[in-house]
């Protein structure tokens, strides 16, 4: 659970990082590039003790599978809220493909 909390609040700040600045097309581009940068390294910081903990109990590709279903709800979210991009049903549904994909990877075979 603890490597599920830290995945989630790092993708908070990546996705701040990767899509905040679309906000403000008006700055400079080296400005959002260098607050972003800033903002990744916060990402990080919470990224990498996440998969070193979290390969303990899950493999890698089970870590990245975790991650990017987080990554796509915390994304819709941002989306959402932040950016006022609606989800269209396409969206929808491709996000549950990705989420079968989950099914796969974590089924005991």
């Amino acid at each position: 659970m603890r490597t599920v909390v830290l995945l989630t609040r790092s993708n908070i700040f990546m996705t701040i990082a990767w899509y905040g600045h679309l906000k403000y097309k008006g700055s400079p581009l080296w400005q959002a590039v260098l607050v972003s940068w800033g903002i990744a390294f916060l990402e990080y910081c919470l990224q990498v003790p996440a998969n070193r903990l979290g390969h303990y109990q899950f493999s890698a590709a089970q870590l990245r599978t975790i991650q990017e279903v987080i990554r796509l709800a915390v994304f819709c979210i941002f989306s959402g809220l932040y950016l006022k991009e609606g989800l269209r049903w396409n969206y929808v549904v491709g996000f549950l493909m990705i989420v079968g994909a989950v099914v796969f990877i974590f089924k005991k075979w």
